[in-house]
């Protein structure tokens, strides 16, 4: 008996952040500033190579279409392209990146209101996948601002079979962040990448080397804080074989397990059941947060390649423990960061590198 993976999506989109000129918006949708004035700067393009690939999109007919996807140009931007949109305050002080691709319809039938961009990614070397925005393509301002052509267009929703369009998605990343890949969620299951550059998007800031020891907190059984020390261990691929005794459903089926392993020292008051690796979770470069797996396995033998606790007991104060989580995550996709958030009053998330492979 098992609890199904929450796995988030690799990105959100906002409230339509584009409005013509005497329309009123919805709640948390942007407006235009009156009387604002536009420098027009030219996007910035980034290395990426534009790689064809086979994918699969599913649309309101609920049939699987094949396309093939290519990603043509990814542009940094500037805030004066926006310079007309009063964009919520969690865009403030946040560059748009332009990402335009193209998309073919490589089936044999029609494929009716098309719209791939909403799979697309952009994330940054610590697989914190950007913000992506919609805009009305109708809005006048656009025309003169510093979009790309593609930026000002709607797509074609409609495809014959050997047809193709293009279209650009705007995506919304700090002004010291860098993006690393492209990535796009299959509606198959897989995750498709593309490098941006090296693929390594310079350093993260508040991200963590790998293995380095760092201060958390949580709670113990009464609510009260209880301080850590917290030292990554590593990141291991798994097998589905290791998970043999659970049934797993068809989808997760499909995923691969990675085992991440770290160690707890209580540095505070109180004792501590062996549980801090729920607030456990991977960043991917696809740009997904995926938290861990729970298996429910009461008196059993659990799974030996990633045991829960070690020793499995209470840890008292300067004890230590180690533990190891279970995480899903779609073929083609990879661990990016290693997250805990821990609970309690002055608890803040601590993020660390991670890499596949490391800690066997």
């Amino acid at each position: 008996m098992r609890v199904p993976i929450r796995i988030a999506g690799a990105a959100s989109v906002s409230a339509l952040m584009l409005l013509a000129v005497g329309c009123a918006g919805g709640p948390g949708a942007g407006k235009a500033k009156p009387g604002a004035t536009e420098a027009v700067t030219p996007a910035e393009p980034l290395p990426m190579k534009a790689t064809p690939r086979p994918a699969t999109w599913t649309g309101t007919d609920h049939k699987a279409h094949q396309l093939r996807i290519t990603p043509t140009r990814l542009a940094r931007g500037s805030d004066s392209d926006l310079a007309h949109i009063q964009l919520d305050d969690e865009f403030k002080g946040m560059v748009p990146y332009y990402l335009t691709f193209s998309y073919t319809n490589t089936g044999k039938d029609t494929v009716s209101d098309v719209s791939p961009e909403r799979n697309f990614s952009v994330n940054g070397a610590d697989g914190q996948a950007a913000e992506q925005l919609s805009l009305f393509r109708s809005n006048p301002m656009a025309t003169d601002s510093g979009l790309p052509p593609e930026c000002r267009e709607s797509g074609k929703a409609k495809l014959a079979p050997g047809a193709s369009a293009a279209i650009c998605g705007i995506f919304m990343l700090p002004k010291d962040g860098q993006p690393a890949t492209v990535s796009y969620k299959d509606d198959g299951g897989d995750t498709l990448i593309w490098r941006v550059g090296g693929g390594k998007g310079g350093a993260s800031a508040g991200v963590l080397p790998a293995g380095k020891p760092a201060d958390g907190i949580t709670t113990d059984s009464r609510s009260r804080p209880v301080s850590l020390r917290i030292t990554p261990k590593g990141v291991r691929t798994g097998s589905l074989a290791d998970l043999s005794r659970f049934d797993l459903d068809a989808d997760e089926k499909k995923l691969v397990p990675f085992y991440v392993t770290m160690q707890y020292r209580n540095s505070g008051k109180y004792d501590l059941l062996p549980s801090m690796s729920d607030g456990v979770a991977l960043r991917t470069v696809g740009g997904r947060t995926v938290k861990k797996l729970t298996l429910i396995d009461i008196g059993g033998p659990g799974v030996s390649q990633c045991p829960e606790a070690v020793p499995h007991k209470m840890v008292k104060p300067n004890g230590t423990v180690t533990e190891c989580s279970i995480h899903l995550l779609p073929k083609g996709d990879a661990p990016a960061a290693v997250l805990f958030d821990g609970e309690g009053e002055g608890s803040e998330p601590v993020t660390w590198q991670a890499s596949a492979g490391s800690g066997k």
